[in-house]
């Protein structure tokens, strides 16, 4: 991750070293969904800031993917999944709004501008699938390449949308919940070897986040207090952060598993869990480590 960060941008002076990066990462850039296309080497980059990028197999600098034929440029890139089988690029634009150094107030607001999109490398045509959502966040394919899900992380729930029109009815729209009333903001999802998806949960709900999302307005007067809503969310995820991840079935979209921490021994926060050979490898925005657990 950080070899990607440092080519983000030719000139990296203020970039590199120890230093508080959110401060610059508007400048600098922020990573934030890598995925790599098999059969080509390349690797793709969801930058907050950059958009959707890309590195050539040798490495070197990323090369921004045009989207001038949007009617809105992307603001806060987000997360990435490619097809392996036609090697085409789907992606999420949180908010048209709000960027990542203000991603609370994409919640808080109640707003839905977010994006899933699709890239074609063949044709170099970026187009929108869906719009409208809510913090639009982590996005996987199904194991057979029918559907893909999309978190919408201020309404803690997930979206299936499938590719297949065949797997449609006349009756539906292309998209449906997949699971909602999920126990805390939903972030990456990534498929589980043994059957279903992983969904990390940034933070479990409290009865104040309830309440919020429940009352939009109150979210939005509350923006317009002179309070640093980021730092606010900083000190609660570093003292009172509880961070989970669910696993959802892959038919039903219920929850058949849940990991968490003990009393005394939480996740501050969860932004990922990949499942390998037995073992959880576990990830947060909020933490400079990577978490290890054995099933």
């Amino acid at each position: 991750m950080t070899i990607v960060f440092n080519v983000l941008i030719k000139c990296r002076e203020g970039c590199e070293g120890p230093h508080e990066h959110q401060r610059t990462e508007h400048e600098c850039g922020r990573p934030l969904g890598l995925a790599f296309e098999k059969s080509t080497g390349d690797l793709y980059i969801a930058d907050a800031y950059m958009g959707l990028l890309k590195v050539g197999r040798e490495g070197g600098l990323a090369n921004q993917v045009s989207t001038r034929q949007l009617d809105k440029p992307l603001r806060f890139t987000n997360a990435v999944e490619i097809d392996p089988r036609t090697g085409v690029v789907y992606f999420t634009d949180s908010s048209s709004v709000y960027q990542r150094r203000n991603y609370i107030g994409a919640i808080m607001s109640g707003d839905r501008t977010g994006r899933l999109m699709k890239y074609d490398p063949n044709t170099n045509q970026v187009t929108t699938l869906l719009s409208n959502l809510a913090f639009a966040n982590g996005v996987v394919m199904s194991q057979n390449g029918d559907y893909l899900l999309v978190a919408e992380t201020a309404t803690s729930r997930v979206l299936r949308y499938w590719l297949n029109d065949r797997s449609v009815s006349k009756s539906h729209e292309k998209y449906e919940i997949f699971a909602e009333g999920l126990p805390g903001f939903p972030d990456n999802i990534k498929r589980c070897p043994r059957g279903g998806f992983w969904v990390g949960l940034n933070t479990k709900h409290s009865k104040l986040t309830k309440f919020t999302m429940s009352n939009a307005w109150l979210g939005r007067a509350a923006l317009g207090l002179p309070v640093d809503w980021m730092k606010v969310h900083s000190y609660w995820a570093k003292y009172k952060g509880n961070g989970m991840a669910v696993r959802l079935s892959e038919g039903s979209g219920v929850i058949s598993e849940v990991f968490q921490g003990t009393i005394g021994n939480k996740w501050i926060s969860i932004s990922e869990v990949e499942e390998r050979d037995g073992t959880l490898w576990v990830g947060s925005v909020n933490t400079p480590y990577t978490g290890v657990y054995k099933i």
